[in-house]
């Protein structure tokens, strides 16, 4: 049940500068990742590349999964300007303006995969190296009762950028050319370095690390020794295991079926965006006015189920309407069950390891979606796109398993929380 505390928590929150900077931070995250993650594979797709091929192209997105093992070296090292945690964002983020600009030199030429794929890469090392700041960075910043709004809000902005960079960008370039559209994403970064430089300070930031040593082993030795902590890491990796791989593929899924650069691009980025706003929102919320506990179950229940959407369109023909109605169901429920996760994240880190641990936990969190593209592409080559997405509704079930050990049904808030050491 809500309570008044919870509204006073969310007004509080609202109102607070560090909620507004993490927000506009997350921006600078999303916009690398709709790149890799979504338009180039579109693009490789739409030019007749083998889907077996699109798929390796997720291994491109490896550095967000493997980034925890050089996060150590961002909680041990700082730049000279901004503090750790801003310091490496600008730093990235001026990264991130000349790899995407490198993109825009190689767009009239897609038949170089490996550039292309080199240059991806080099994105996605930047982009995972920047999240590792930010995401230190709102560990540190935010007060309990802002981490369900920011967290809300975060997700939210961050699929904005991931729509300009995977929706919009199909279009334009379609309209236009992949060097212009490259070009514009590249410039997004200049305000976002303004962003970074206004940031606040945390109050109490974390503590240099003595030694690299110690950066990299005690963040870990302190996860390990908690409670059931195999199950703990378990279960990060597996809650949104059916979403990842359902969303491995989407687009090159939408041209098989026969739908338009529009309808890929523009049209459903746009469904995406406003139903994700609404789902990481409501995600949020339910985090600080139901408990952690109910809003990760309801936020899994539903993400599971809403795959049945791509289901229907493999039965049927390009169907603007139930494109529509699939889109907006699946991806309302993908941003309920990510709000409510991103809050479970941020609970899980401690503040004085919050660089290497933040990265421990995303990185498991994006370990399925590293191997959904190469083991997506071969289940459709073999058993088509109808069975594949049964085979999706399946691979959600072991992520509830594991949650139900940890809240049962009924709980508000989760057990590991009790017996895991809190953030401080």
């Amino acid at each position: 049940m809500a309570d008044a505390g919870g509204f006073r928590g969310i007004a509080q929150a609202l109102s607070s500068w560090r909620t507004a900077a993490v927000t506009l931070l997350s921006f600078s995250s999303g916009l690398p990742l709709g790149l890799v993650l979504i338009a180039i594979p579109d693009w490789m797709r739409s030019i007749g590349v083998d889907i077996r091929v699109v798929g390796l192209f997720a291994l491109t997105q490896a550095p967000w999964t493997f980034k925890v093992f050089w996060a150590p070296l961002l909680e041990r090292y700082s730049p000279p300007w901004l503090g750790r945690r801003r310091g490496w964002t600008a730093l990235m983020q001026v990264a991130l303006l000349v790899t995407t600009l490198g993109l825009a030199g190689v767009g009239q030429h897609p038949q170089a995969l490996w550039v292309v794929g080199a240059l991806a890469l080099a994105v996605a090392c930047a982009s995972a190296t920047q999240d590792i700041a930010i995401d230190a960075y709102a560990v540190e910043v935010l007060q309990p009762h802002e981490q369900g709004i920011a967290v809300g809000a975060r997700t939210a902005v961050y699929r904005a950028a991931m729509y300009i960079s995977g929706g919009l960008s199909i279009t334009l370039a379609g309209q236009y050319s992949w060097p212009l559209v490259n070009l514009l994403l590249a410039l997004l970064y200049v305000p976002l370095l303004w962003v970074t430089w206004r940031a606040p300070v945390p109050q109490a930031p974390a503590a240099v690390v003595p030694s690299l040593r110690a950066a990299i082993w005690e963040p870990l030795r302190e996860v390990f020794q908690r409670e059931r902590a195999i199950e703990i890491l378990a279960f990060v990796c597996l809650y949104k295991l059916a979403d990842n791989l359902a969303g491995a593929l989407l687009r090159p899924f939408l041209i098989d079926l026969g739908y338009s650069e529009f309808d890929r691009g523009v049209g459903l980025a746009t469904i995406g965006l406003v139903t994700t706003l609404g789902g990481t929102f409501l995600g949020g919320l339910l985090t600080t006015l139901t408990g952690l506990g109910h809003a990760l179950w309801i936020g899994g229940a539903l993400q599971i189920v809403s795959n049945l959407g791509y289901i229907f369109l493999a039965d049927s023909a390009p169907d603007r309407l139930l494109l529509t109605a699939a889109m907006a169901i699946e991806n309302l429920t993908q941003g309920m069950g990510t709000g409510a996760f991103s809050v479970l994240l941020l609970r899980l880190t401690q503040k004085r390891f919050s660089a290497t641990q933040y990265a421990l936990f995303s990185s498991l969190f994006g370990l399925p979606r590293l191997w959904a593209g190469p083991l997506s592409g071969l289940l459709v080559s073999t058993m088509g796109w109808k069975a594949f997405f049964w085979c999706t509704i399946l691979a959600g079930i072991p992520g509830l398993l594991l949650l139900h050990r940890f809240a049962p049904l009924g709980k508000r808030e989760l057990v590991l929380e009790k017996s895991s050491t809190p953030s401080a």
